[in-house]
């Protein structure tokens, strides 16, 4: 592994951030001299950003850290064009009234990652108030005469819809033009000289890169971040529920926010395999107490999945709101569970261990069957612990036993508990 001089860097890549770097050596020499100023574009398509693009926050959070000024980029002008990139069909056309809506709800998370205060203050703008300012002839004349078709039509984008014959508006086309543009702006304005984002980012950014040079004759970088997917191939931030957003304003209805508690809830049920991951991703521990945490096995896992939930929770919403979630976790699976009536049947940690997910649903009579507890899987209806159980195949090990209940759902209103007993 190439080695690092600068606390970014080192940082970065030691968390496994690092998909593609357009130059990391230069970028390394950049980032020790603490002048680094790096941005990352959020689209206001929903009035609240999702975990899925928590990876890139906390980034431009390691970036402050280290010393560099972090650049939110709120885009205002091109959520009116929307980003083909990953998609396989346009993206709706939103007013200008909902663009502005989305914007002051998405604002609001970035005040608990970065400090907009001190000598590396973090800096939001809207890139808006450049492209909504731009005639079109004038556009044409300075930036599209540094792109060719012949490159445009090789970005993966692009040439997926062309090779699936889906059809790329030319609206959609003009995308990558506008990015890139930004980077020019807040290279003249701000001085920033690097672009941080997801990989399917990774066209966009490179040719911004190339842009600045041409037309400002600034040295600028690009760095990618592997697409993050749970071990079972799920897509990170996706549930059975929906999204999981990072706003908790209640203001802004259910469809679009996560309770403290629900959040906790989301990470404390991270896979056994993700959880050393995800410390490293989503939380800024350290990484003596991350390899501690790592290293547990079997029941221990439950620990380290608390503290991942504590962590990241706390990030977000404060420890106060992180320490309640857990408080009211442990209440839920002990008494509560127990006191509100649901069904209960109590087993030995013998019979319990190694009990197949199918005998276990039926034991607790939320089945009549292996074959509806088989067909209640294929539906996305059966969780266990809240989380959904993707296989018939699945088998109960310690780690699933939280304060000696395990508890086994159908849908939303169907719940029970087996209970060890002594």
């Amino acid at each position: 592994m190439t080695k690092h001089a600068s606390k970014f860097m080192q940082t970065l890549v030691g968390r496994g951030y690092l998909y593609q770097c357009t130059d990391e050596a230069g970028l390394d020499a950049l980032a020790q001299t603490d002048n680094l100023v790096g941005y990352i574009g959020f689209d206001c398509t929903a009035p609240s950003l999702h975990v899925g693009s928590l990876v890139q926050i906390m980034m431009l959070r390691h970036l402050q850290q280290s010393g560099g000024t972090p650049i939110v980029l709120l885009g205002g002008g091109t959520t009116k064009i929307g980003d083909p990139s990953g998609k396989d069909k346009s993206r709706q056309m939103l007013t200008q009234e909902k663009i502005d809506s989305n914007k002051e709800g998405i604002r609001q998370v970035f005040s608990k990652f970065l400090s907009f205060e001190g000598p590396n203050a973090a800096i939001m703008v809207d890139n808006d108030d450049w492209l909504g300012k731009l005639g079109y002839l004038e556009f044409l004349r300075r930036v599209g005469t540094e792109f060719t078709v012949n490159r445009m039509v090789t970005m993966e984008t692009v040439k997926r819809r062309l090779e699936n014959e889906q059809p790329m508006t030319f609206l959609e086309f003009n995308y990558p033009l506008l990015q890139s543009y930004d980077f020019v702006e807040l290279y003249k304005r701000h001085g920033c000289r690097l672009q941080l984002g997801g990989s399917d980012q990774w066209g966009n950014i490179t040719t911004g890169v190339d842009l600045t040079r041409r037309m400002e004759g600034g040295e600028c970088y690009g760095f990618t971040t592997p697409l993050i997917t749970t071990s079972s191939g799920g897509k990170m931030g996706k549930t059975a529920d929906g999204a999981v957003w990072l706003n908790g304003d209640p203001a802004l209805g259910k469809d679009f926010t996560r309770s403290p508690y629900e959040y906790w809830q989301f990470w404390r049920n991270t896979e056994d395999a993700d959880v050393g991951k995800f410390l490293r991703l989503f939380t800024d521990m350290a990484d003596k107490d991350i390899e501690a945490l790592d290293a547990l096995e079997g029941a221990d896992i439950n620990t380290a999945k608390i503290a991942l939930a504590n962590a990241a929770t706390a990030l977000l919403h404060g420890e106060v709101a992180a320490k309640e979630s857990e408080a009211t976790a442990k209440k839920t699976f002990v008494s509560g569970q127990t006191a509100a009536g649901l069904p209960t049947v109590e087993i030995s940690l013998a019979d319990l261990l190694g009990m197949g997910i199918l005998t276990a649903t039926t034991k607790v009579h939320l089945a009549g069957s292996n074959g509806e507890a088989r067909r209640q899987i294929k539906q996305g209806a059966l969780k266990l612990n809240d989380v959904k159980v993707t296989t018939h195949e699945l088998i109960i090990t310690k780690a699933n036993i939280i304060n000696g209940v395990v508890k086994i759902s159908v849908g939303k209103k169907k719940r029970a508990l087996l209970k060890l007993i002594d």
